[in-house]
């Protein structure tokens, strides 16, 4: 919703200036210059990005669309079903998450989450980490450098795709120029037309300037910067995650556990202290 409301400002205070300036919109509908603008720019994109990139764009321009996935009542759920897990884990050891760890689609504890349950990447990075903590491993710090190295290389993932979109819009303005040298080539083909022929021809040409500025800079650039935003947002999750997880393996309590994770979220989307011990004192208890 936000993605639509801003192309609408900036293409209703573009043309709509213009049209109040007196400008004639005929002579911006240029579908040739266009075409040469965004196709030169397309086959760029698949030129310069390997092909995992190019097979996420559909659904990058999706969570452009939607915003992070993510809300405070996502939060939630994160925090109430590893306080479950841990609470599970205290009371009867860490070998009592074993069963939900191993068949996370069969486990009643995941089934109250439904929503987290359907996030196959938090399931993994979730259940990846409990499965190591059961198998023995207690050492914190090295636990910690495995989920950095794992979050980096999640951050450099995404990152590639930013750093396309933001590639794209910083050469479609030469690309716009490309388009206005080709009209300028067309119209000396016809130097011997009056001066209105050459006026519009000249027009049109100059159009390929405005159309390739208008994408990089209305568009693909804001583009990139907001799906660096909701990339960022969304790592959130993870880090919550994992600063959970590293307070349970040093001994704190499921309630100080959660705590950690909480305070490693964004001020916006955050639960309050007090929302989240009324929403894990709903909880059903755990059972191994």
């Amino acid at each position: 919703m936000k993605l639509l409301v801003g192309i609408f400002i900036v293409l209703g205070s573009v043309f709509g200036g213009y049209l109040a300036n007196g400008g004639h919109m005929e002579v911006l509908f240029q579908p040739f210059e266009l075409l040469i603008i965004l196709g030169a720019a397309g086959g760029a994109f698949v030129i310069g990005n390997p092909p995992a990139v190019l097979k996420t764009m559909g659904g990058t321009f999706g969570s452009l669309f939607k915003g992070p996935r993510y809300d405070k009542a996502a939060y939630l759920d994160l925090l109430g079903l590893q306080f479950t897990l841990f609470k599970l884990a205290k009371s009867k050891g860490n070998l009592a998450l074993e069963a939900h760890v191993e068949n996370p689609s069969d486990s009643a504890i995941f089934a109250q989450f439904p929503r987290f349950a359907a996030d196959h990447h938090a399931i993994e990075f979730m259940c990846d980490y409990l499965r190591m903590i059961t198998l023995g491993t207690e050492n914190a710090h090295e636990m910690e450098a495995l989920m950095d190295e794992e979050l980096e290389t999640h951050h450099q993932e995404r990152e590639r795709i930013v750093a396309s979109l933001q590639a794209l819009a910083d050469g479609t303005p030469a690309l716009g120029i490309v388009a206005a040298v080709l009209g300028v080539i067309h119209t000396m083909g016809s130097i011997t037309e009056p001066p209105e022929v050459l006026g519009h021809l000249i027009g049109g040409a100059l159009v390929g300037t405005f159309l390739g500025v208008l994408c990089a800079y209305g568009f693909f650039g804001p583009m990139a910067q907001s799906l660096r935003n909701i990339y960022e947002a969304e790592s959130k999750y993870y880090l919550s995650m994992k600063a959970g997880l590293l307070a349970h393996m040093a001994g704190y309590a499921p309630a100080v556990s959660i705590e950690f994770a909480r305070k490693a979220l964004m001020s916006d989307v955050r639960p309050t202290f007090m929302e989240v011990e009324q929403s894990t004192g709903n909880l059903q208890p755990a059972t191994s």
